[in-house]
């Protein structure tokens, strides 16, 4: 047991379900003593216990839900926990407000969902040069959820919405954004460019004729192309591979 130092604070803390992934092994699933000095906002032990404060759904303390403006207390027992699927938790207080259109911009080690977000219709920006600050002023200006495979970078005050990204299998971060943040009603596939992220749209074959092989032409008709960048799409060989993804992810039949 933590014995706080002389003329401190301390509180109780626990963290329940996915939120123990970030705790040492020796603090997970049990209550641990916090010791502090002065009365800090709520966000800050919080973090300073390595959660991020973008993973937080619902925090109680002494028996009642607080928001991050809550100073934190001599003797204080606080609950933290991530999303409720199953339960409504509306009266309570919110942490956040909520994301109007789920929009998304992923750090550097996220390419391969970046394709698969985008392929199912899902607005993502994306670049494979984007350094932190980069990434924290794109979710703040855009107001788009921040994925990343580095927890630190949500830590970061500016950050509202966010996700540590916990699969390392591109299919199963993508089952998981999905759930996260219910995003089954936005699936469109094949309505958004897989390299820029702008909108694919139904074009007319004589349109594309001087920008595709002859080869093409003669066995293909219907040809989709991209707003922003100009991409061509037909449904050749590789349409079966995405589609078969598709019903992988459980988005087509």
């Amino acid at each position: 047991m933590m014995v706080c130092p002389p003329a401190s604070h301390k509180a109780d803390f626990r963290f329940f379900a996915e939120l123990n992934a970030f705790l040492p092994r020796a603090q997970r699933g049990r209550w641990s003593v916090y010791c502090f000095q002065e009365f800090p906002g709520i966000k800050d032990p919080i973090e300073a216990l390595g959660v991020p404060h973008t993973e937080l759904d619902l925090i109680i303390v002494n028996g009642a839900s607080v928001d991050f403006s809550y100073k934190l207390q001599d003797g204080d027992r606080v609950a933290v926990y991530p999303r409720f699927y199953n339960l409504d938790t509306s009266s309570l207080k919110p942490l956040r407000p909520p994301l109007p259109d789920p929009a998304f911009v992923l750090d550097v080690h996220l390419g391969k969902l970046t394709k698969i977000l985008r392929l199912l219709g899902i607005d993502v920006i994306y670049r494979n040069d984007f350094h932190d600050p980069e990434l924290v002023d794109i979710a703040e200006r855009d107001n788009r959820a921040l994925l990343t495979r580095d927890r630190r970078l949500l830590f970061h005050r500016r950050v509202v919405h966010g996700r540590f990204v916990r699969n390392t299998d591109p299919l199963e971060q993508t089952r998981e954004i999905i759930s996260h943040f219910s995003l089954e009603p936005l699936v469109a596939p094949f309505t958004r460019c897989m390299s820029c992220n702008g909108a694919v749209v139904t074009v007319e074959k004589e349109e594309v004729l001087p920008h595709i092989y002859p080869k093409t032409a003669r066995y293909y008709d219907e040809f989709f192309r991209c707003r922003e960048c100009e991409k061509i799409y037909w449904k050749g060989p590789h349409f079966k591979n995405l589609f078969d993804l598709l019903r992988d992810l459980g988005v087509a039949d």
